[in-house]
């Protein structure tokens, strides 16, 4: 005998909106099982707005509520019981994301939870995260948003150390993180590690999934710090044009994957680690299992 939840989870990220429908099997004497059973993916970059001017404007904000609006009659037709939608960077710092998350609420039945960036990263460890950790080992984990990136350091298969910098996809296309975030990201890792060796990243983003599409590698297979510095320097020979052409990426990944490549790359050199694994996990994965668990 079986037991089918619905739970969905939707993240309001800086460079896009994602909306995951996910079937939550029980059986008798069997682990729980998440099954993907829908994703959806706008690309409202709503940190365009809210780094370079403050504030969500006109446009955007409508274009979320039809987005928002879409994504309730999507959960009604999945016939989803149970929800959570987070909000990072952006409607953080943006001085109408209260405004915000309240016309939605409204106009579109959804409520929205602004996190900060360590609820962000407790959130992502509830995924599937530590079905990649093995005890014995140390992990750095990078997860790199439009807004911000989040690092935490794995040992004996728990998290010792947490932290979030304002350093993202989308801040950095628009030249707005200067060399000092830079040399504050590389104090705290090398710092955090000290007393650790053999460090190995975990990495996660849209970006990140993206590169280890193209390497055409085993899903449990590690990327080489070669590999990613090989194709750090093809995505900056190539125009903005090419990486839509060639490489068959979304208008709004391609100009931002090469500032997520960096900072995974500066990520790798300044732990000293050699490889990065890349498992399919993210901010909505964790919120699923967040709510199932009782832990949001």
């Amino acid at each position: 005998m079986i037991s089918i939840k619905k739970y969905a989870a939707i993240d309001i990220g800086s460079n896009a909106m994602r909306l995951l429908v996910t079937n939550i099997v029980e059986q008798k004497g069997k682990p729980t099982q998440f099954n993907k059973s829908s994703l959806v993916r706008v690309p409202i970059r709503l940190g365009q707005d809210a780094f370079t001017v403050g504030e969500i404007s006109d446009e955007n904000i409508e274009r979320m509520l039809d987005a928002m609006k879409a994504f309730r009659l999507l959960m009604n037709v999945h016939k989803v019981e149970k929800y959570r939608a987070c909000a990072t960077s952006a409607m953080r710092e943006a001085y109408n994301g209260n405004e915000i998350v309240e016309l939605i609420k409204k106009k579109a039945n959804i409520k929205i939870d602004v996190i900060d960036g360590k609820k962000e990263a407790s959130i992502i460890a509830s995924s599937d995260l530590k079905s990649y950790i093995n005890s014995d080992k140390t992990y750095l984990y990078v997860d790199v948003g439009g807004g911000s990136t989040e690092f935490s350091l794995f040992s004996e298969g728990k998290i010792v150390a947490s932290k979030s910098f304002k350093n993202g996809t989308v801040r950095l296309l628009n030249n707005m993180v200067n060399d000092i975030v830079w040399q504050e990201i590389e104090k705290w890792i090398k710092k955090t590690i000290e007393p650790y060796d053999d460090i190995t990243l975990i990495g996660s983003g849209g970006n990140i999934n993206k590169l280890f599409k193209l390497s055409e590698k085993h899903k449990n297979k590690p990327l080489s710090y070669v590999y990613i510095n090989s194709q750090y320097q093809k995505l900056n020979a190539m125009t903005y044009e090419e990486r839509i052409a060639e490489l068959e990426l979304n208008p709004d990944r391609a100009d931002v994957i090469i500032h997520a490549t960096r900072i995974y790359l500066n990520a790798m050199k300044w732990s000293g680690a050699r490889q990065i694994y890349v498992p399919k996990i993210g901010l909505s994965d964790g919120i699923v299992k967040a709510m199932y668990y009782g832990k949001l």
